[in-house]
C-alpha cells in the first residue's frame, strides 16, 4: 500500500508517514461510532474510499512547504491525509464544535504541522497556496466562501466527483480562472476540479 500511496501521491512515502495514516484510520473507525463522519458502509474500505481519494490531491502542490487549507475539514478529509504527507502547514476550517474537537486530538495524537479553526470559512482571514474542500458544497458555492482565502497564485484542488463537469459549467458563468478537470484515481467517471487565476467575473 506505500508504494500505491506514492503513485498516488507522485512523491516518496515513508513508513512513518504510512503508519502515521493508519492511526489517523482508527481514529476515524472510532470516532464514526460516536459520531457520523463519514458513511459506515466506506470504513471497509477506508483506504481506496478516504485516504488515497485525498492522497491524490497532494500532487497539485505548487511547491515544497506551501500552506494549505481545508474548507469544511469534517471527518479530517482531505485535510489530515494531507497534512501527514507535506512538509508546509495544514489549516483544518470546520464550523461544527464536535468535528473540531475530533480534529484537535487528531492533530494532537499524529504530531502533525497543522491548525484547526472551528469558524465557517466567511471569517477566516488568512491567505493560502492551496485550497482544498472535499464534500461541501457545490463548486460555485465553495469559490464563493472561500476565493477571499486565495492570491492570484493559489492553487484549488477540489474533488468533486461524477458532478464535475457540470458544476464547472456552472462555475464559469460567475467564476473566471485557469480550470482543467483531472480523472480521479479512486473513480472512473470521477474528477478533481484544478484552478489558477480564479476570480470572480465582473
Amino acid at each position: 500500500m506505500i508504494e500505491r500511496l506514492a503513485q498516488v501521491a507522485r512523491r516518496p512515502v515513508s513508513r512513518e508517514t504510512f503508519d502515521q495514516l493508519e492511526r489517523y484510520a482508527g481514529l476515524l473507525r472510532e470516532e464514526n461510532a460516536r459520531q457520523n463522519l463519514v458513511s459506515a458502509a466506506t470504513l471497509e474500505h477506508v483506504w481506496d474510499r478516504h485516504i488515497l481519494d485525498s492522497a491524490q490531491l497532494v500532487r497539485h502542490e505548487p511547491r515544497s512547504g506551501a500552506s494549505w487549507v481545508d474548507i469544511g475539514s469534517g471527518a479530517g478529509l482531505p485535510g489530515v491525509v494531507i497534512a501527514c504527507i507535506v512538509d508546509g502547514s495544514v489549516t483544518f476550517v470546520e464550523p461544527r464544535r464536535l468535528r473540531a474537537e475530533f480534529l484537535h486530538r487528531v492533530v494532537a495524537t499524529l504530531d502533525l504541522r497543522a491548525t484547526v479553526l472551528c469558524a465557517r470559512a466567511e471569517r477566516v482571514e488568512e491567505k493560502f497556496d492551496v485550497i482544498t474542500a472535499r464534500a461541501l458544497a457545490r463548486l460555485t458555492r465553495v469559490l464563493e466562501i472561500s476565493a477571499h482565502l486565495s492570491t492570484g497564485n493559489t492553487v484549488w484542488a477540489l474533488p468533486k466527483g461524477r458532478s464535475a463537469p457540470a458544476e464547472l459549467a456552472e462555475a464559469r458563468k460567475s467564476w473566471q480562472g485557469d480550470f482543467y478537470l483531472e480523472p480521479s484515481v479512486t473513480g472512473a467517471d470521477s474528477f478533481v476540479v484544478v484552478g489558477t487565476g480564479v476570480r470572480a467575473r465582473k
